[in-house]
């Protein structure tokens, strides 16, 4: 069963398996997390059942492996965990089923329902109303649940499934289908359905970067990709596009359908494609997508391009086009219009403009990615060193893992008629093996590039108060030095620039520098972060009743004391840390405000999102 549709509530839901998460409750309670069938433990406790990822080979389906575990001496029961569709919250069926009969039905009639799926009586509230729960003789409670509603009987059955409520704290992977092929990523060392071997760690962290953000970082950042070339159908991109603008037909209306061209859509998808249970993930899947359509070398149409992203917003714009033809070098005024989307985009904290440095295997980069104010990318492969066909230089800020070795998986425009593979066999997959109709194969530094910008929009998240020049400082601060030492001199390389990108340090950076604003940043050292040193407290107790707004959960204490600091200034209202133990670590989460009444609380929350502050609202009570 890979989907089934029952009926909940007033409504249905669509529920699909986890592919890799399972729940396994223990005889005598026992903890599982350290048992050497499980590979990762992820929640402690959901409907009696922990939560974890079993350990098993690549070639051993999830199904077998749990039939397995259930017979192990220690295992009172099994179950898998499953997803409503376009939903990350882990539910799990308890094993009691709600039944009201239809009106007429004899006792006699609903014990022979029971008897025929093997189920017990737990309780019965009125004469058509029972609970009734699964025995070790009944099929999937789900199943059951789903054959029961079908039933002349019956007029309504529904299982009991189990969730966290407002778990926001708690990061839960993205469930999309292809996530185990963006080894880019996150790279755990081999193809999940090819014998290709690649280099454990040899990736971007990014699915570092979102945990430890707790999300896929926020909605309200905007990346523009200048591009050609868009599928605006593409079930990644076509419920997250913001204000497209075609420079070819002057207006919103983008061109598609032409075979010419299909460049965009792969790289808009490597960038943000949506979270959605199915397909590929974007380095961040919350970002708004603003296409603009139209590259040129036009200095009109430079111009152009970038004053509509200037007009309309755009946190980041990500161009992996350009030239290294001398015959086409960038005039002054053409290094003019990049310039003011630096200076003037983002209400004068300025755009992260990005450009991919080029695939000629040159020893200089593309003139527009050797504009000083951008962030000029690079190529790395899957087994951490340098693509042959990235261009070298000096201009060259960062590297972001690319193909080269094995590709990337991207998007595919519907209209695409593919490239060939080295042996021109294949269209679409370098090994012939489809893995979707709307993906394909991806590289180069056009890759690279919108990975970037997918990760600049991450910090952002976290720190919209940043200007273009910080990011690109945070960028080169945080990035892993990789290859040869001796390539790197005054920690430059002209292969590497400043290294590799590394999401999860550069928002760890980037969650350091937050303060109350005014432009300048705080630089948080090992000691603070680790909560040494002295600071000056005013502790209160707090009562367990209320409302307030929780930003997030904190593992660092200085960003804790950061937070409150700056939250208290900005917002003139108290703000309070929970301490808490979430898989064995400390965690901080940190609400601001604390309310009698709900709606106090929610005037609060509009007004932190007016500022651009990130949050949900929290019952206090929920935090004793």
């Amino acid at each position: 069963m890979t989907k089934l549709t029952i009926k909940s509530g007033k409504g249905h839901l669509v529920l699909k398996k986890s592919r890799s998460l399972v729940g396994l409750k223990s005889k005598k309670s026992k903890d599982l997390g350290k048992s050497a069938f499980v590979k990762e433990k992820r929640y402690k406790n959901l409907a009696g059942f922990q939560i974890v990822k079993l350990d098993r080979r690549r070639t051993e389906s999830l199904d077998n492996k749990l039939d397995e575990i259930r017979k192990k001496r220690d295992i009172d029961q099994g179950t898998h965990v499953y997803y409503v569709e376009g939903s990350k919250r882990p539910l799990v069926p308890t094993g009691e089923i709600y039944i009201i009969f239809q009106e007429g039905t004899s006792e006699e009639e609903q014990q022979l329902a029971l008897d025929e799926y093997k189920l017990d009586l737990v309780e019965r509230r009125d004469k058509n109303n029972v609970v009734a729960a699964v025995s070790s003789k009944s099929p999937n409670p789900l199943k059951v649940a789903y054959a029961m509603q079908q039933t002349s009987l019956v007029k309504h059955a529904e299982p009991d499934l189990d969730t966290y409520v407002d778990s926001y704290e708690d990061f839960i992977e993205p469930d999309d289908t292809l996530l185990e092929h963006q080894w880019h990523l996150q790279n755990a060392g081999f193809v999940v359905d090819s014998n290709w071997p690649l280099k454990k760690g040899a990736d971007a962290k990014v699915i570092d970067a979102w945990k430890r953000l707790g999300n896929m970082g926020s909605k309200n950042i905007v990346i523009a990709v200048i591009d050609n070339g868009f599928d605006l159908s593409h079930p990644d991109l076509k419920n997250k596009i913001y204000k497209p603008y075609d420079l070819w037909t002057q207006s919103s209306n983008i061109e598609q359908n032409d075979p010419r061209f299909t460049h965009g859509t792969p790289c808009a998808t490597v960038a943000l494609a949506a979270s959605n249970g199915s397909g590929i993930v974007g380095a961040a899947p919350n970002a708004k997508f603003m296409p603009i359509s139209g590259t040129s070398y036009s200095l009109r149409a430079t111009e152009e391009m970038f004053q509509k992203c200037i007009d309309q917003g755009a946190d980041v714009i990500s161009c992996s086009w350009g030239t290294t033809d001398p015959s086409f070098n960038l005039s002054p005024m053409k290094e003019q219009a990049i310039s003011k989307a630096v200076r003037e985009g983002r209400k004068g904290k300025g755009s992260i403009v990005c450009y991919a440095v080029g695939n000629d295997d040159l020893d200089f980069v593309s003139f527009y990615a050797a504009h000083p104010d951008v962030i000029a990318v690079a190529a790395t492969t899957s087994k951490d060193v340098h693509a042959t066909y990235s261009n070298r230089g000096r201009e060259v800020t960062i590297c972001a893992p690319s193909n080269g070795d094995w590709p990337i998986t991207a998007g595919r425009a519907s209209w695409d008629e593919g490239v060939s593979w080295e042996s021109g066999e294949f269209r679409y997959w370098r090994d012939g093996k489809s893995r979707g109709d709307r993906y394909k194969h991806f590289g180069g530094t056009s890759s690279a590039c919108p990975l970037v910008a997918g990760i600049c929009a991450l910090i952002l998240s976290v720190n919209p108060e940043l200007t273009a020049k910080e990011v690109k400082e945070i960028l080169m601060k945080t990035a892993d030095k990789i290859g040869s030492p001796s390539e790197y001199i005054n920690g430059h390389s002209v292969k590497y620039g400043a290294g590799r990108v590394n999401a999860d340090k550069a928002v760890a950076e980037a969650l350091r520098r937050l303060d109350g604003g005014g432009g300048t940043h705080v630089e948080v050292g090992e000691e603070v972060k680790k909560g040494r040193g002295l600071f000056r407290f005013s502790v209160v107790k707090q009562e367990t009743k209320g409302w307030g707004v929780q930003i997030g959960a904190f593992a660092e204490y200085g960003n804790v004391l950061i937070q409150v600091e700056k939250l208290q200034d900005e917002f003139n209202v108290p703000v309070l840390v929970n301490i808490n133990e979430l898989n064995g670590r400390t965690v901080y989460k940190v609400v601001v405000g604390a309310f009698s009444s709900k709606s106090s609380a929610r005037d609060l929350h509009k007004t932190m999102q007016k500022a651009g502050v990130n949050g949900f609202l929290r019952n206090l009570k929920d935090l004793e």
